[in-house]
């Protein structure tokens, strides 16, 4: 039973690196492609590419650490290169976070509608406010390598910067998950940011909504579907982030369960449901991008024709 349940998560964590490298490498060649057709580039459609690089290198930072991790035993890999690995997953996963933090941040100031009067100042700086962002998360990125770089130093001294990686495989664990544990904590910033910033979106898109509802007459039924469809979204990406930051939690939960391998696969799978769904999600939404992905799929569509010879 248990080798089942390992190919079925094996299956879909494969099935979510494909999506996630083909609708984020989708989702970036769109977004240069205009930017070379019309010489410029909005707001939104640069958050939305530098995500898309960022969850693209993240999934195949993964993907390295997990064949590290299945075959290391054949090929000794040194305490370094898992060294080196953890640190380019924890600058992958910093930028994905951060940037889909910023994006949720600028929707908050885009769609939110409050009277405060700090609100509004916000709103009529939003790319400041996202540039800042991105400023303060490059000092938190300092910050946790740094926290990393001394766990680091600490567990070299403890078992050797030489040995290798079967020697120490039952400590290497430990400080996978150490480093795991650092990251999940640093990761609590922008989750604390996103959850509050969408929960006030949340707020001000439902109390719209229910002032439409009760002065609703034709034409505002059109508005009432779309902020419908705007609640819908952003519920959505709130459940994502949700899962993703618990399956962080769960994977620095160190239980000796009878198949903690299984768990660690079902916490990883659940992990990368986020860059992975939350990417198809954006392109759904996003006007540009759906119209570009409906024109591929015509001209796939009419390639298969032509291919089999259907009129």
């Amino acid at each position: 039973m248990s080798h089942i349940l390992h190919a079925i998560l094996t299956f879909i964590l494969s099935v979510e690196f494909i999506i996630g490298n083909l609708g984020n490498a989708f989702m970036a060649l769109v977004n240069i492609m205009d930017l070379v057709k019309r010489g410029k580039i909005s707001s939104v459609d640069q958050i939305l590419t530098g995500l898309a690089i960022s969850r693209i290198t993240l999934f195949w930072s993964l993907l390295t650490s997990l064949l590290v991790s299945s075959i290391y035993t054949a090929l000794m890999i040194s305490g370094k290169l898992m060294i080196i690995i953890k640190i380019f997953w924890t600058v992958t996963n910093h930028f994905s976070i951060w940037l889909a933090t910023c994006l949720s941040i600028f929707y908050f100031l885009k769609i939110a509608n409050f009277s405060n009067s700090i609100f509004l100042y916000l709103k009529w700086r939003v790319k400041k406010v996202v540039s800042l962002t991105l400023v303060v998360s490059f000092l938190i990125l300092f910050l946790n390598i740094l926290v990393i770089n001394r766990c680091i130093d600490v567990w070299i001294d403890g078992h050797g910067a030489n040995m290798s990686y079967r020697a120490i495989s039952s400590n290497s664990a430990q400080f996978s998950r150490l480093v795991l544990l650092v990251n999940t904590m640093f990761t609590l910033i922008p989750f604390t940011v996103t959850l509050a910033m969408f929960l006030l979106l949340i707020f001000s898109l439902w109390r719209h909504l229910k002032n439409m509802q009760l002065h609703a007459k034709g034409s505002r039924d059109v508005s009432i579907t779309a902020h419908v469809k705007a609640l819908r979204t952003v519920v959505a990406f709130l459940l994502l982030y949700t899962v993703f930051f618990l399956s962080l939690l769960s994977l620095c939960w160190n239980v000796d369960f009878k198949h903690k391998d299984l768990i660690a696969l079902f916490s990883q799978s659940m992990g990368m449901a986020f860059p992975s769904a939350h990417s198809c999600l954006l392109i759904l939404e996003n006007r540009k991008l759906s119209q570009s992905l409906l024109s591929v799929l015509r001209w796939m569509k009419c390639r298969l024709k032509g291919i089999w010879g259907i009129s």
